[in-house]
């Protein structure tokens, strides 16, 4: 990888990191996207953009156990068969025509989401058990499949639906993210056998940008301006990557 590309890489990572941390998810649409702009191959993107996932979901999942956010509840039914779907997802190698097609997608999606902001709070009860665990089966194999941690499209389901409050949607999102992230990488290593090359200097921008996201959230921006920018750079590379 050419040293500009490297440095380029690197600081998006930050950047995203930082953002994302900061209106508490992990990163990985920012990561694919910042990636796909680069014109970088789906066989580093998947793998780069699951570890980095797993090291910022890490931060903040200890922040949220600590601030008692966690409902093991809820958790548990979307978790049962995601995390081994998230392991298929991961180790399969989808043609690089269909990747870019299916994340170009999925990065439009988390777009929509940020423009559209928050949801309200009402409660409608808990999620039916068989729905829940056919929904996080589904959510497990396209985050594998992707490189995602599946968070961005659970936690507009389970606000939409009313299953839980936003920080508890939050909290059980991002340790969803986590453990899928970790089956989806171990996957993707069952079939490659090897990290990308150059992932270690973008592994330390993430835990940095992380940290400080997570740390010490939004100062500068409110947290609908800052997701407005994110999905301005999610719009630009889903259409990079389904237009080319």
């Amino acid at each position: 990888m050419p040293l500009e590309t490297l440095l380029l890489l690197t600081t998006g990572v930050f950047v995203i990191a930082v953002l994302y941390s900061s209106v508490g998810h992990a990163g990985a649409s920012g990561y694919i996207a910042v990636m796909s702009l680069l014109s970088l191959t789906p066989t580093f993107i998947k793998p780069t953009a699951l570890a980095l996932n797993i090291l910022v979901a890490s931060i903040a999942t200890w922040q949220f156990f600590n601030a008692g956010h966690f409902s093991w509840r809820l958790f548990w039914p979307f978790a049962l068969l995601a995390v081994p779907m998230a392991f298929v997802g991961g180790a399969m190698e989808v043609p690089a025509h269909l990747f870019k097609v299916l994340v170009g997608v999925v990065l439009l999606f988390s777009a929509v989401r940020f423009f559209m902001g928050a949801t309200s709070d009402r409660l409608k009860g808990e999620p039916p058990r068989g729905v829940a665990i056919a929904a996080g089966a589904g959510l497990g194999l396209l985050s594998g499949l992707t490189g995602t941690g599946g968070g961005i499209f659970l936690t507009p389901l389970l606000l939409h639906m009313g299953w839980a409050r936003t920080r508890v949607v939050a909290a059980v999102s991002v340790v969803f993210i986590l453990v899928n992230s970790i089956s989806g990488l171990l996957g993707n290593l069952a079939s490659t056998r090897a990290l990308p090359q150059f992932i270690g200097w973008i592994a330390i921008a993430a835990v940095v940008g992380g940290g400080i996201g997570a740390h010490l959230g939004s100062r500068r921006l409110p947290p609908v301006a800052i997701k407005r920018c994110l999905a301005v750079v999610l719009v630009v590379a889903g259409c990079k990557l389904i237009l080319t």
